[in-house]
């Protein structure tokens, strides 16, 4: 099952595994996954007054934390990283709850979605104290709103993440893109950082595990997280996509056009031959995590 390293940030998955977690680790891990919730509503409660280093220390070691007691491994793998600075404007696809945990683990950021999407469903004691921001859908007043609020975080050097598909869907195949929150970069002329989301295990084949489906509710799909063997993350950091001369439904054109490229490619590239076993060396130089 994979393994993250808290020192190094590298995991590695052996690539032959049994189809699911014993039902007694799951159930350990499910324990493990409980408290750590209530730790982090008991943090929610002073997070608001702690200064601005100090929430993103925060909201990166919970991330974290939380992607290693479920097993899961993170990897990113990008000609563009932006965990080092501040001010940008996240657009990624949008596969499992779990998107924003990963995002954060990273670069922890605002969340700017429609209101129909649920970025912490986990965490609502927490939720309203986090960064988040939601608007409905073809609502003018608030996606005006929204937008004016994403552009005033970006010129303050913080950074904000948008998830425009209205659902979650599969990571090969992004859904429509909606554009209504993509003002706000455009009325100040920034650029716009893709982010392709992918879910894989050790041998680099699609892992759905943690996918949300229409009919699949949050506790059936964290059940199913918890009894996947090989859950692995990688988060593919995409060169910037200017928005100087551009409306809004070009750029979210463009965005969803580079992830689906970026997936594409990912995924024709880590597969692995099998049944034999990865070299660790392989999984190291692909796994490690750029921060």
């Amino acid at each position: 099952m994979a393994h993250m390293n808290s020192a190094s940030h590298r995991f590695q998955t052996p690539s032959r595994v049994h189809p699911h977690t014993p039902l007694l680790s799951a159930c350990y891990r499910g324990a493990r996954i409980a408290y750590h919730i209530i730790y982090g509503i008991f943090i929610a409660a002073v997070y608001p007054v702690l200064g601005k280093p100090a929430q993103r220390r925060i909201m990166q070691y919970w991330s974290r934390k939380f992607l290693n007691i479920l097993h899961i491994g993170l990897a990113t793998n990008a000609c563009f990283h932006p965990a080092t600075r501040q001010g940008c404007m996240l657009v990624a696809n949008h596969v499992s709850w779990l998107d924003a945990v990963a995002l954060n683990a990273v670069l922890p950021a605002y969340f700017a979605t429609p209101a129909k999407v649920e970025i912490w469903p986990l965490l609502s004691g927490m939720r309203s104290r986090v960064h988040n921001l939601s608007a409905r859908l073809n609502t003018l007043p608030e996606n005006v709103h929204i937008n004016e609020k994403i552009a005033e975080l970006l010129q303050r050097g913080e950074s904000v993440a948008l998830f425009p598909e209205v659902t979650t869907t599969g990571d090969a195949h992004p859904g429509h893109f909606h554009s209504s929150l993509l003002q706000g970069p455009i009325d100040i002329a920034a650029a716009i950082y893709p982010v392709a989301i992918r879910y894989h295990d050790g041998a680099g084949e699609p892992n759905n595990y943690a996918a949300c489906a229409d009919n699949i509710n949050l506790s059936q799909s964290l059940w199913k997280i918890l009894r996947s063997p090989a859950l692995q993350i990688t988060l593919l950091y995409l060169p910037p996509l200017p928005s100087s001369g551009k409306n809004r439904r070009l750029l979210a054109s463009e965005a969803r056009s580079a992830i689906h490229t970026a997936l594409t490619r990912s995924a024709s590239a880590s597969r692995v031959p099998a049944p034999g076993p990865v070299p660790t060396e392989q999984l190291k130089e692909k796994s490690q995590m750029q921060l």
